[in-house]
Protein backbone atom coordinates (compact mmCIF):
# COMPACT_ATOMS: atom_id res chain seq x y z
CA UNK A 1 0.00 0.00 0.00
CA UNK A 2 1.12 3.42 -0.79
CA UNK A 3 1.10 6.58 1.25
CA UNK A 4 -1.71 8.41 -0.53
CA UNK A 5 -4.47 4.81 0.10
CA UNK A 6 -3.73 4.89 3.86
CA UNK A 7 -4.43 8.50 4.20
CA UNK A 8 -7.52 7.85 1.65
CA UNK A 9 -8.54 4.75 4.31
CA UNK A 10 -8.03 6.93 7.05
CA UNK A 11 -9.75 9.65 6.10
CA UNK A 12 -12.89 7.40 4.92
CA UNK A 13 -12.47 5.56 8.47
CA UNK A 14 -12.64 8.90 9.86
CA UNK A 15 -15.91 9.82 8.05
CA UNK A 16 -17.51 6.43 9.03
CA UNK A 17 -16.96 7.31 12.78
CA UNK A 18 -18.08 10.54 12.45
CA UNK A 19 -21.79 9.24 11.04
CA UNK A 20 -21.90 6.68 13.54
CA UNK A 21 -21.42 9.18 16.69
CA UNK A 22 -24.08 11.26 14.81
CA UNK A 23 -26.16 8.81 14.34
CA UNK A 24 -25.70 7.73 18.40
CA UNK A 25 -26.05 10.62 19.47
CA UNK A 26 -29.69 10.78 17.61
CA UNK A 27 -30.75 7.29 19.03
CA UNK A 28 -34.19 7.18 20.93
CA UNK A 29 -33.74 6.83 24.81
CA UNK A 30 -34.24 3.49 26.09
CA UNK A 31 -37.62 1.72 26.43
CA UNK A 32 -36.82 0.69 29.91
CA UNK A 33 -35.42 4.22 30.99
CA UNK A 34 -39.05 4.98 32.78
CA UNK A 35 -38.01 2.04 35.01
CA UNK A 36 -35.21 3.51 36.40
CA UNK A 37 -37.53 6.03 38.81
CA UNK A 38 -39.19 3.56 39.65
CA UNK A 39 -36.64 1.32 40.91
CA UNK A 40 -35.31 4.32 42.41
CA UNK A 41 -38.55 5.06 44.60
CA UNK A 42 -38.33 1.07 45.93
CA UNK A 43 -34.93 1.67 46.94
CA UNK A 44 -35.93 4.82 48.75
CA UNK A 45 -39.09 3.00 50.59
CA UNK A 46 -37.06 -0.16 50.92
CA UNK A 47 -34.52 1.91 52.67
CA UNK A 48 -37.33 3.76 55.32
CA UNK A 49 -38.83 0.91 56.07
CA UNK A 50 -35.95 -1.34 56.78
CA UNK A 51 -34.51 1.85 59.05
CA UNK A 52 -38.29 1.48 60.81
CA UNK A 53 -38.08 -2.53 61.19
CA UNK A 54 -34.53 -2.61 62.43
CA UNK A 55 -35.24 0.05 64.79
CA UNK A 56 -38.66 -1.60 65.96
CA UNK A 57 -36.64 -5.17 66.72
CA UNK A 58 -34.18 -2.85 69.05
CA UNK A 59 -36.44 -2.00 70.90
CA UNK A 60 -38.80 -4.79 71.10
CA UNK A 61 -35.84 -6.72 71.82
CA UNK A 62 -34.80 -4.03 75.00
CA UNK A 63 -38.25 -4.55 76.35
CA UNK A 64 -38.75 -7.97 76.50
CA UNK A 65 -35.14 -8.21 77.41
CA UNK A 66 -35.46 -5.78 80.30
CA UNK A 67 -39.11 -6.50 80.87
CA UNK A 68 -40.27 -2.76 80.48
CA UNK A 69 -43.07 -0.53 79.30
CA UNK A 70 -42.95 0.12 75.48
CA UNK A 71 -40.66 2.94 76.45
CA UNK A 72 -37.16 1.42 74.21
CA UNK A 73 -39.90 0.33 71.49
CA UNK A 74 -41.10 3.45 71.18
CA UNK A 75 -37.75 5.34 71.44
CA UNK A 76 -35.66 2.85 68.93
CA UNK A 77 -38.82 2.85 66.15
CA UNK A 78 -38.82 6.90 65.84
CA UNK A 79 -34.14 6.49 65.85
CA UNK A 80 -35.29 4.36 63.12
CA UNK A 81 -37.49 6.65 61.43
CA UNK A 82 -34.86 9.49 61.85
CA UNK A 83 -32.36 6.93 60.39
CA UNK A 84 -34.20 5.56 57.47
CA UNK A 85 -35.63 9.67 56.78
CA UNK A 86 -31.04 10.26 56.68
CA UNK A 87 -30.34 7.61 54.43
CA UNK A 88 -33.28 8.15 52.22
CA UNK A 89 -32.22 11.71 52.16
CA UNK A 90 -28.20 10.64 51.50
CA UNK A 91 -29.96 8.68 48.38
CA UNK A 92 -31.66 11.28 46.79
CA UNK A 93 -28.22 13.28 47.16
CA UNK A 94 -26.27 10.92 45.90
CA UNK A 95 -29.06 10.73 42.68
CA UNK A 96 -29.58 14.19 42.16
CA UNK A 97 -25.72 15.02 41.91
CA UNK A 98 -25.64 11.92 39.24
CA UNK A 99 -28.23 13.21 36.90
CA UNK A 100 -26.71 16.93 37.51
CA UNK A 101 -23.26 15.44 36.13
CA UNK A 102 -24.56 13.74 33.13
CA UNK A 103 -26.76 16.87 32.53
CA UNK A 104 -23.55 18.77 32.43
CA UNK A 105 -21.73 16.40 30.74
CA UNK A 106 -24.42 16.30 27.87
CA UNK A 107 -24.08 20.19 27.81
CA UNK A 108 -20.52 20.04 27.61
CA UNK A 109 -20.79 17.34 24.75
CA UNK A 110 -23.25 19.51 22.96
CA UNK A 111 -21.07 22.67 23.09
CA UNK A 112 -18.44 20.91 21.80
CA UNK A 113 -20.07 20.03 18.69
CA UNK A 114 -21.45 23.24 18.21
Amino acid sequence: MTEDDQKQRLTQLEARIAAAKKAGSKAEKRADASHAQGELAWRMVIEMVSGLGIGFGIGYGLDSLFGTIPIFLVLFTLLGLAAGVNVMLRSAREIQAKTEAEAAKATVERDERD
